[in-house]
């Protein structure tokens, strides 16, 4: 139990991977002609989200190569502010490299995120999303104070992610077939995303927050209602607000009960490549309606990189044991 603990508290800066073939959604999923139904819909806002147009995607630390870098610098990588109300908030830096390229018949997708500050420095964690959609994801976790690395199967999909707003399920495990989806209509997103407040996000790692993204106001969005398939689940039904053209989801809101519980708002941005889905995040932002618990996970322009000639072996468990405290 105090290992799943840590495990549920390591991925708390991780940000995102998943699968295909097996039933699941494929990495050359086509852009829809005309108006997509539902279920396409869904497949195509986990095409984003996982980064299928891009055979491999970092966010980095001040673009230096993953391989040597060592130590976090100030603006220059993902920074996630904690804050509970009337509480001062709490600060997580992390670099993230994911991998889809990959020709075997086994392996999806790898995943590899590492701590740079706060209570999980020195943390890293290598995440295997397998071809087999039913198959569980794999876990290596180096822990810095054992110097040592522990494997685990996937964590619940309601675990949230130590402390954050987000749940494992929304951050990584939930897939399309594991709700059911409604096409409520197309209409036009006008509103700004949340964002918690500059002078109780600004710190060393954030000397400059960004301010709550307004830009996507007025652009088409479908609106999508997913229903869980889970029995007595912390959510009935999500509502997401997806953009027309690239299927970013800007913003989703959680339904218990006929109330609202939750929103996770996603500042998407573009990567101008020639498949418009090809996207990345400025920042995510969540927020908990019972506790009033914010999440800002901000990500730097600077440091987003992708289709680069990272060498495939970097996503191992070597690379775990050679990350620095």
């Amino acid at each position: 139990m105090q290992v799943q603990k840590f495990v549920a508290a390591a991925l708390t800066g991780g940000l995102f991977i998943s699968s295909s073939a097996i039933a699941g959604v494929a990495k050359d999923l086509p852009l829809p002609s005309g108006t997509p139904d539902a279920d396409a819909i869904a497949d195509q806002v986990y095409f984003v989200n996982h980064f299928y147009a891009l055979k491999n995607f970092g966010i980095t630390n001040n673009n230096k190569d993953p391989k040597r870098s060592n130590r976090a610098t100030p603006g220059k990588i993902t920074v996630i502010v904690n804050k509970s109300a009337g509480s001062k908030p709490t600060t997580i830096t992390v670099e993230r490299y994911l991998n889809n390229e990959y020709g075997d018949s086994a392996t999806n997708a790898q995943d590899i995120a590492i701590f740079r500050s706060g209570k999980l420095k020195g943390t890293g964690m290598l995440i295997t999303d397998y071809v087999d959609d039913n198959k569980s994801q794999s876990y290596s976790i180096w822990l810095p104070a054992l110097r040592k690395i522990r494997r685990f199967a996937e964590p619940a999909h309601d675990d949230a992610w130590g402390g954050t707003d987000f749940t494992f399920g929304d951050v990584t495990l939930r897939k399309p077939k594991d709700e059911t989806h409604e096409l409520l209509g197309t209409e036009t997103f006008n509103d700004c995303l949340g964002a918690i407040a500059k002078a109780e996000s600004k710190n060393k790692y954030l000397p400059n927050p960004p301010e709550a993204a307004c830009d996507h106001k007025g652009k088409e969005v479908y609106k999508l209602k997913s229903t869980t398939k889970r029995e007595n689940w912390w959510y009935d039904h999500r509502v997401s607000y997806v953009d027309s053209k690239t299927f970013a989801d800007y913003r989703t809101e959680y339904f218990k009960g006929g109330e609202k519980v939750k929103v996770i708002d996603r500042d998407w941005r573009s990567l101008d490549q020639d498949d418009p889905r090809a996207q990345y995040w400025g920042y995510w932002y969540g927020k908990t309606s019972a506790s009033g618990h914010e999440t800002w996970a901000v990500i730097p322009k600077e440091i987003v990189q992708f289709n680069q000639g990272w060498a495939s072996d970097f996503w191992s468990e070597k690379t775990l044991r050679k990350i620095k405290r």
